[in-house]
């Protein structure tokens, strides 16, 4: 009799292991032969050498799907024990996954749904630097932290940095209580909404603790260098011309930067001017810098949205 040991890491071990522990049951029925054991983080198995490496082949091919898919139900782990070698080929040729930038949350497909959103994932691997201009609802941020997301996935950089200035929409929102994290996160609730979609929590949670994803307002940036980072600048409409300097001026080595807004809802004070356009006119002729304007046609949100983005543009064009 021989025991080995597969080591988990923590935040994977309610989606590999499933709630009770019933994929680890499933998997002791598949494989009877071998006896296995969870403890914490640790799998033991224990059995014949032959059966063991057997499992062991088994599981890293498990491990692969759910970190592709972040989830594995029982069907999965019946489907890749009947198919084996099958089952890689089988998804790469199912369908038409061009658009798709990753697998989400209990495997919800995240994709590319308008021509410019296929145009913002094609434009961040060709240039170190995109805005991404235009109405509410065009998938902008939801796009961009998917996009940094399947980066780090592939380990094409180190961490994500998503920000945005702590700037309130028209409201007095008065004392918050709680600590600064506390203040603050109400701001960046957007960013923590798309990121809650994509990555599971304990992952997700486990991220934003060891500082993989940090989300913070934009005048934490000050004095820092961004390298090995997907860098995320969201509602660059509410940033000053020297805030937009100094955050776009913090990019580092093997740093990819997004910088999202939109120029019809501004809420800084009216002595203050955006520098959203100021940037785009400055740095859009730069090589490695692309600027893509969404429009209504990208509005992906309820169909509503854009016939209410129509009404409040065809009022502002009235007064003017």
């Amino acid at each position: 009799m021989t025991e080995e040991i597969i080591h988990i890491d923590n935040e994977d071990l309610v989606g590999i292991y499933g709630v009770n522990d019933e994929n680890i049951q499933l998997l002791r029925k598949i494989f009877s032969q071998i006896k296995l054991i969870a403890r914490g983080n640790e799998l033991h198995i224990i059995g014949n050498k032959t059966k063991i490496e057997e499992f062991k082949s088994f599981f890293v091919r498990l491990q692969k799907h759910y970190t592709k898919y972040n989830q594995l139900t029982d069907n999965d782990i019946l489907y890749l024990n009947e198919n084996k070698d099958k089952w890689d080929k089988a998804v790469l040729e199912s369908g038409d996954n061009k658009d798709i930038i990753l697998h989400g949350r209990e495997g919800k497909i995240i994709r590319a749904r308008t021509p410019n959103q296929i145009r913002l994932t094609k434009s961040i691997i060709n240039n170190d630097m995109v805005f991404a201009v235009g109405p509410a609802g065009t998938g902008k941020t939801y796009t961009a932290v998917a996009l940094a997301v399947k980066a780090l996935k592939n380990k094409e950089i180190r961490r994500i940095i998503l920000t945005r200035p702590a700037v309130e929409a028209g409201e007095n929102l008065g004392f918050l209580p709680g600590d600064l994290r506390d203040k603050l996160d109400p701001y960046l609730q957007p960013l923590y909404d798309a990121l809650r979609d994509m990555i599971p929590p304990q992952r997700l949670l486990a991220y934003i603790e060891d500082k993989t994803i940090e989300i913070a307002p934009l005048a934490f940036m000050r004095g820092r260098t961004l390298d090995n980072a997907y860098v995320i600048l969201d509602e660059a409409q509410n940033a000053t011309s020297i805030q937009l300097k100094m955050f776009l001026t913090r990019m580092g080595n093997n740093a990819k930067f997004f910088i999202t807004g939109d120029l019809t809802q501004i809420d800084l004070p009216r002595n203050q001017s955006s520098g959203l356009l100021h940037a785009i006119n400055l740095l859009k002729n730069i090589p490695g810098i692309e600027v893509i304007y969404m429009d209504h046609s990208d509005i992906v949100r309820h169909r509503l949205v854009t016939s209410i983005v129509n009404a409040y543009e065809a009022n502002e064009k009235r007064k003017t």
